[in-house]
């Protein structure tokens, strides 16, 4: 009884061993990678993605927008076998590929004498065209952008001095790829800065300058600089007035025109010194002339006992237009 039940055992235990090695002998085969294995497959221009290996049949590649073909090379490990790509028995074929964000499948069947196959496949990506419209610096000179530069801000204004009659703009597109037009043309094959030079309007007047920027899609935006060249300053005043002997009566004002000095019976020679509120402004000071750049002037006058003298002090504004007129009348007593 128990040598049946022994044996009975014996056979479930063969069977179950029979069935492990049947599996591992599926699994070895599943290892031993293609019927006819390649040496080397290579892509140009281009990588494999994995990097090749005789058992690995399936890769991608990706390709720039530009490249319109690839050349595809393949070399059997057998050197009996032969090589067909896309179609073409041939070990090097180039391949035409599609538009900018396409794929193509290319297939390299290998075959040996006796009729066996192996099938390999690259998928080449193209990348589709940039859609990249920013600028990665924008400057003007002389003159400050503001706000401050950045890419995704379209709007700026430049405030320059009333003597700038021209500014320098420099444009950097952040895709080189990308084509520049407005006020600035496109700079060279290659390059990815363009400059012009922008003649202002006349003093006080605002210069709109634009830089279209246009992806490889055909995509675009439009950065705007508006210039504003100053205008001739119409300030026509005094910022400071004194005498050197007596005292300003009333006490000085920038809107006061009209003043009085009484000096003792002892002082002949009284100095008045006047500072212009804008030095780029002309003052006459009775018959000493203070040019625009210079902000003060001094003219001394004499008295004999119980004179009195007016002093006119003339200020011409920048824009020669505003012109303003203070008077100092300096008295000296008998005695």
């Amino acid at each position: 009884m128990f040598s049946i039940i022994g044996q009975y055992f014996a056979l479930i235990i063969l069977a179950i061993m029979g069935l492990l090695s049947f599996g591992c002998g599926d699994s070895a085969s599943v290892l031993q990678g293609p019927d006819v294995p390649l040496a080397s497959l290579t892509i140009s221009p281009g990588t494999l993605q994995p990097a090749f290996s005789s058992n690995t049949v399936t890769y991608g590649a990706n390709v720039s927008p530009a490249v319109g073909a690839v050349t595809v090379t393949a070399t059997p490990q057998d050197s009996t076998a032969t090589v067909t790509i896309a179609g073409t028995a041939t070990q090097s074929l180039t391949v035409t590929l599609g538009a900018p964000g396409s794929s193509k499948d290319i297939t390299i069947i290998v075959t040996s004498t006796n009729g066996s196959q192996s099938t390999y496949t690259i998928t080449v990506h193209k990348a589709a065209l940039s859609g990249n419209t920013d600028l990665s610096a924008l400057t003007v000179s002389p003159g400050t952008l503001v706000p401050a530069f950045a890419p995704g801000t379209m709007n700026y204004t430049v405030d320059v001095g009333m003597d700038v009659a021209s500014v320098t703009v420099s444009a950097t597109k952040d895709d080189p790829s990308a084509v520049l037009s407005g006020s600035i043309t496109n700079p060279g094959p290659g390059q990815a800065t363009g400059r012009a030079t922008i003649q202002l309007g006349a003093q006080g007047s605002a210069t709109p300058v634009s830089i279209i920027v246009i992806a490889p899609n055909g995509n675009s935006d439009t950065y705007r600089i508006v210039v504003n060249r100053a205008a001739p300053s119409s300030d026509n005043k005094l910022s400071a007035l004194t005498v050197s002997a007596g005292t300003l009566v009333p006490a000085f004002s920038p809107d006061t025109e009209n003043y009085t000095v009484g000096v003792a019976a002892a002082n002949g020679t009284v100095t008045i010194s006047a500072t212009k509120s804008d030095p780029n402004a002309v003052m006459a000071l009775g018959s000493v002339i203070v040019g625009a750049g210079t902000p003060t002037g001094q003219t001394s006058v004499q008295l004999g006992p119980g004179a009195s003298l007016p002093v006119n002090i003339i200020v011409t504004a920048q824009d020669q237009i505003s012109i303003k007129q203070y008077t100092v009348t300096v008295s000296r007593p008998l005695s």
